[in-house]
C-alpha cells in the first residue's frame, strides 16, 4: 500500500472539497411522522417529536458523525467517563441509556502518534473493507499483530466500537468510544442479549469502567457492560424505529462525505 500516495488524496480532498449546498439538505419532517411516540416514557426521545427538532435546529445542514459528542476512553486507567454538555464537561462513574446503534470502525495512521484531528491515511466503518482502495481489511499487513512498532502485539491499524447512546435526558445520542481492549467485552454483551433473544434497543445498557493494567505494566480503562432495566414491547419498538431512522439519516450523510474525500 502506497500510504505516502493514500495520505496525500485524502489531506487534499478533505482540504479542498466540501459538499455542495443541495447535498448538505437533510429532509427530515416526513421520516419524523412514521414515529410513534410514547407519553410515559423516560427518555424524551421516545415521547417528543425529536426528529423534526433535530431538523428545525440543523436548519440545511447534514447530520454528520463530526457533529457528536463523543465519549472517549479515559487515559491512565481512569474510571470515570469525561462527559461533554451544555456547561462544560463532567465526570460521570457510570452511562446508563439506550444503544440505538453500533459501528466497528478503524483507522490507520502512518505515524505512530498522530496530531489530534489528522485524517487517517486508510479508513473503514465497518472493519470489512477499506474505504479508500476497497481492499480487505482482513488481509491488511496493517491489520497484523505486532504490525505497530514491531515490539509490541499492537495492530498498526486502529480498531474500535463506537456506540450511539441514547441517555434518558437528550434526544440526540451520544457516541461512546470503546477502544479495542474492550472490543470483545462488549461484543460478548450483545451476545448474551442475543441469547435472550432481547434486542440490544430494547435494554437499558450501564456501561462502568474498571482499572487494568497492559502486560507492558501501563494502567487502562476496561470496560464493563450490564442490562439494568427491560424496555417495555411499545418503549422498545419506538426505540428501534427512532434509531433506525436516525441512523438512515446519519448514514446516508456521511457517505456523502465519503465519497467526496476518497
Amino acid at each position: 500500500m502506497d500510504t505516502t500516495n493514500l495520505k496525500s488524496r485524502l489531506d487534499g480532498k478533505l482540504q479542498a472539497r466540501k459538499p455542495e449546498p443541495t447535498e448538505r439538505i437533510i429532509n427530515m419532517p416526513n421520516t419524523a411522522t412514521a414515529l410513534t411516540t410514547i407519553n410515559n416514557s423516560n427518555y424524551i426521545a421516545l415521547k417528543s417529536d425529536a426528529l423534526s427538532i433535530i431538523s428545525e435546529n440543523l436548519k440545511n445542514q447534514q447530520l454528520t458523525h463530526a457533529l457528536f459528542d463523543v465519549i472517549k476512553s479515559p487515559a491512565g486507567g481512569i474510571t470515570s467517563f469525561s462527559v461533554p454538555g451544555i456547561s462544560g464537561d463532567t465526570m460521570e462513574k457510570e452511562l446508563t441509556g439506550i444503544i440505538l446503534d453500533y459501528t466497528t470502525p478503524r483507522a490507520y495512521w502512518d505515524t505512530p502518534d498522530p496530531v489530534e484531528g489528522t485524517p487517517p491515511v486508510c479508513f473503514s466503518m465497518d472493519s470489512h473493507a477499506s474505504y479508500v482502495e476497497g481492499k480487505p481489511c482482513a488481509r491488511c499487513v496493517f491489520n497484523d499483530f505486532g504490525s505497530k512498532d514491531g515490539e509490541s502485539n499492537a495492530k498498526a491499524c486502529k480498531e474500535s466500537v463506537e456506540v450511539y447512546l441514547l441517555r434518558p435526558d437528550s434526544i440526540m445520542p451520544v457516541i461512546v468510544r470503546i477502544p479495542v481492549s474492550s472490543k470483545l467485552l462488549f461484543l460478548k454483551y450483545s451476545m448474551r442479549l442475543i441469547g435472550s433473544m432481547t434486542p440490544i434497543y430494547g435494554v437499558v445498557t450501564r456501561i462502568t469502567l474498571d482499572k487494568a493494567t497492559s502486560k507492558a505494566g501501563k494502567p487502562y480503562a476496561l470496560y464493563n457492560f450490564e442490562a439494568v432495566s427491560v424496555l417495555s414491547t411499545e418503549e422498545a419498538a419506538t426505540a428501534r424505529a427512532f434509531g433506525q431512522k436516525f441512523m438512515e439519516i446519519l448514514n446516508a450523510a456521511d457517505e456523502t462525505i465519503i465519497k467526496e474525500v476518497v
